[in-house]
């Protein structure tokens, strides 16, 4: 009777203790490619000991599955790219509202949601990017100026379906409304040099090779193209600098409205905004961290300095469905 005592009392602590590891554990659903988040996650358990695990995949199938789940969803945090993919999460009711002075701290409110349900962690111009080979920089100005004659037959866009041109879209709607803003879009599609591409890297490559002449896109798409070959006949510009200045947007995250381990959750979104994480994010990707204080990567901070705009990012999610219907009506595809 006394053993089975000492049993039942050595498998209750053991019960206990498990129960313990799991409650600081954390689960992320994550729409960053593991070799840009892993190396994050893997700093911050060496440093507290809390392992977080992680499941990748699209914005989509995350947002899905975390509103099937409901209340027994296993994820803590979702972190995703783009403010309007953000919004929208927001908008779903997937993320739980923050109070957070270390987070307000670390990041300015234009890179953060109004409510406190996500924050930037790490930022990535669109900016404009043109052949060394047949563009005097001196031609370019703003994105607005795209649409001028003098491009026509020049210019290379991504599709209107990725949601980084729809953002940009966004934002030329909050600064110049509608109206003029389909007209700017028109000017662009009417310049095209050749049909849309799927994506930024196929877009730069196609500036390079003669294809066309200049293009908006990610500046880490060019860091990372650059990388591999320094002689890469592109450079980006710096557009609008006389007025709102480049369009920014970020890769962010928040933390579940349904968390099981909240706490723990928030700690890991704090230390994320800071010094050591922010540094990691910056490298990894080309990226610039959205935590001011910290520099950007060594060849980041060669391609120059910038104004950026200063509209908030979460704008990006509220005029998305207006930016994407005139996107539809100018005929970008």
């Amino acid at each position: 009777m006394q053993l089975n005592k000492q049993l039942f009392a050595a498998l209750s602590l053991t019960a206990f203790a498990g129960a313990a590891q799991a409650a600081d554990e954390v689960v992320v659903y994550s729409a960053r490619i593991d070799e840009l988040i892993k190396p994050v996650f893997d700093a911050y358990t060496a440093k507290t000991g809390v392992p977080v695990k992680f499941i990748t995949d699209k914005e989509a199938p995350l947002l899905a599955r975390l509103q099937a789940e409901g209340e027994n969803t296993p994820a803590d945090m979702l972190i995703t790219v783009d403010a309007g993919n953000l919004w929208q999460a927001e908008q779903q009711g997937v993320l739980k509202p923050l109070k957070s002075s270390v987070i307000d701290a670390n990041i300015p409110a234009q890179y953060r949601s109004s409510t406190g349900s996500w924050t930037g962690l790490s930022l990535r111009a669109r900016t404009i990017f043109y052949s060394t080979e047949r563009v005097d920089p001196k031609e370019l100005s703003t994105y607005e100026a795209l649409a001028d004659k003098n491009w026509e037959g020049r210019l290379c866009l991504r599709t209107s379906k990725k949601v980084y041109n729809q953002s940009l879209t966004a934002t030329l709607i909050e600064t110049h409304g509608a109206e003029k803003t389909e007209e700017i879009i028109k000017g662009w599609v009417n310049n095209l040099a050749t049909d849309v591409f799927a994506d930024d890297t196929a877009l730069l490559q196609a500036i390079d090779a003669g294809q066309c002449d200049v293009g908006i896109t990610n500046t880490y798409y060019y860091g990372r193209l650059h990388k591999d070959n320094p002689n890469f006949k592109v450079k980006p510009f710096w557009p609008n600098q006389a007025d709102r200045g480049v369009h920014v947007n970020l890769a962010g995250a928040g933390v579940t409205l349904n968390a099981p381990h909240p706490e723990a959750a928030q700690k890991l979104l704090e230390w994320m905004t800071g010094e050591e994480a922010q540094g990691l994010f910056a490298g990894l990707n080309q990226e610039y961290p959205a935590n001011p204080k910290i520099e950007p990567s060594a060849e980041v901070q060669a391609w120059g300095t910038f104004k950026a705009d200063s509209i908030p990012v979460e704008v990006a999610g509220k005029r998305q469905a207006e930016a994407i219907m005139l996107m539809d009506r100018a005929g970008w595809n």
